[in-house]
């Protein structure tokens, strides 16, 4: 990499750092077509997107728990499990861990909801690799250098950072607290956004404590960084006003992270800042070992972080009410995986593939979208959860039903087409939210099966695919993936013969709805 290239994509994120009243805020870097999209400049909204990080991969079948099929579950997680008089139901099917009080009353509010079994095929099992699959928003064998919301940003505000802060966006594009600037952020050529690394500081910033930047090297690059380090000057001259405006916030849990970095962002977004999004995060959910107490499974590590989020994403949702900007933002939650449906020796869970999103706002279309995973009745270490809705399916609902994006932007910001989810309620951008009523069925005979199976599936017309996959979560063959003229009920053999024996899985798409069918395959 040239010198000025290596400048160009990394000065932003590490070396142009500056200082701000003991605040290091760093601009972001790379530009993506998905940011570019979520922001929407050329969009009139006034909507707001926070992202929940969750670092570490959580584990969903331990925070939304399959109440249905608690035996299995239990079975498969004997020394983690969550007792069932315990579970926090939510609709006597699927329940919440006992941490979970908090979004448990946002659920019965309808200001949360659950997306079962959030994926993509191909899972990486990988930390790195995993998160920037999640940021990017790429399939998992494609390397993309921009971030989601950064191409969503860059859409909506075409120039970046050019001639900004200006009269028509004179606010941060996205701010992240609490981290380093992430992936997620990152422009198709630049950052487009800051970074409010440590939540405490932000407060010397608003108090009027300065710090100066660090020197910096001469030529081309230095006026590169110069005008980076300017332009964050104005954008923190521009954090301070709008935190000032608010002289009052409702109460938040002591000793949580993630509560603290949220008080920050519904402090700004009551000040008036037109940023559209904002991330924030919490790590430790990396549970291979003592998850849980080996007394009382309801308590441990992997509880005191739910509590965490919990109380946290319950704290916030109250002080946007009180502040009076409760219909301006919409959440979600995110892992870079889930764990494994097994339980391990160690009290502890491995990396796995799809997890539960929590979703939570006022235009949030409540209730629990998806079945409970299948879990296999003698569960080995090596099954996953098997997906049931692409994460980007999730990001393009938002950016088309929350932030109002035409469907030839969609196209461009996501990269590819995706499955619209009946996430967001229908009057947030006048668009209607399909009717999922509909009894949509796939099923195969015989099962179990030796060599081949028929799989029937009933497609209400429009485009209808149905993959294969195997525990692991890994696509290993789509059967169907075409448009379909109207309704009609269908049959297409899978053909097993060179695989394993093991359990697989059939997974129907056509339009906004889709199921799973679990098949195994003997000798």
């Amino acid at each position: 990499m040239k010198r000025r290239d290596f400048l160009k994509y990394t000065v932003p994120a590490a070396a142009a750092s500056t200082v701000i009243s003991g605040i290091p805020i760093r601009s972001l870097g790379m530009e993506t077509p998905f940011i570019r999209a979520l922001m929407g400049m050329s969009t009139d909204t006034d909507h707001v997107l926070v992202l929940v990080q969750m670092n570490g991969g959580n584990d969903g079948l331990n925070m939304v728990i399959p109440i249905d099929t608690y035996s299995s579950y239990q079975a498969a997680r004997s020394n983690v499990a969550i007792p069932q008089n315990k579970i926090l139901s939510l609709n006597g099917t699927t329940g919440l861990h006992p941490a979970m009080t908090g979004i448990q009353n946002l659920y019965y509010d309808g200001k949360a909801a659950i997306v079962q079994s959030v994926g993509y095929p191909q899972p990486d099992f990988s930390h790195f690799r995993a998160t920037d699959i999640w940021m990017s928003a790429s399939d998992s064998n494609q390397y993309v250098n921009s971030g989601w919301a950064g191409r969503y940003l860059d859409v909506e505000y075409p120039g970046y950072p050019n001639n900004y802060p200006n009269n028509i966006m004179p606010d941060p594009l996205g701010i992240q607290i609490g981290s380093v600037t992430s992936l997620t952020f990152q422009g198709p050529a630049v950052s487009t956004g800051l970074s409010i690394s440590d939540p405490v500081n932000f407060y010397n910033l608003i108090n009027g404590i300065q710090d100066t930047a660090p020197a910096t090297p001469a030529g081309f690059e230095l006026t590169y960084i110069r005008n980076v380090a300017r332009q964050t000057q104005q954008y923190a001259n521009i954090i301070k006003a709008a935190a000032l405006k608010v002289t009052q916030q409702a109460v938040y849990p002591t000793n949580n992270s993630l509560a603290d970095q949220l008080k920050i962002v519904a402090r700004l977004v009551k000040g008036g800042l037109k940023t559209r999004v904002y991330m924030v995060s919490i790590g430790g959910f990396d549970t291979h070992s003592v998850q849980v107490n080996q007394a009382d499974t309801t308590i441990g590590a992997h509880a005191n972080l739910l509590k965490q989020v919990s109380d946290a994403i319950k704290a916030f949702m109250d002080d946007l009410k009180f502040l009076g900007v409760q219909r301006r933002v919409y959440g979600m939650t995110f892992s870079e995986f889930g764990r494994r449906i097994k339980s391990n020796s160690s009290l502890g869970t491995d990396h796995g593939a799809a997890a539960p999103v929590i979703l939570f706002g006022e235009y949030v279309t409540g209730g629990v979208l998806g079945s409970n995973p299948t879990i296999p009745a003698n569960a080995n270490v090596n099954d996953n959860v098997p997906m049931q809705y692409d994460f980007r399916s999730i990001y393009s609902s938002i950016l088309e039903k929350w932030f109002c994006v035409d469907n030839t932007t969609l196209q461009t910001v996501m990269l590819k087409n995706f499955q619209s989810l009946p996430i967001v309620k229908s009057n947030s951008c006048n668009t209607a939210i399909p009717d999922l009523t509909e009894n949509l069925l796939i099923k195969n005979y015989p099962n179990p099966f030796v060599s081949s199976t028929q799989i029937t599936f009933k497609t209400a017309g429009g485009h209808t695919s149905i993959m294969i996959i195997d525990t692991l979560g890994r696509v290993i063959k789509t059967l169907i993936d075409q448009e379909y003229n109207g309704e009609g009920q269908y049959t297409v053999t899978f053909n097993a013969d060179r695989l394993a024996t093991g359990v697989y899985y059939a997974r129907l798409q056509n339009g906004t709805i889709q199921q799973v069918r679990a098949m195994l395959k003997v000798k």
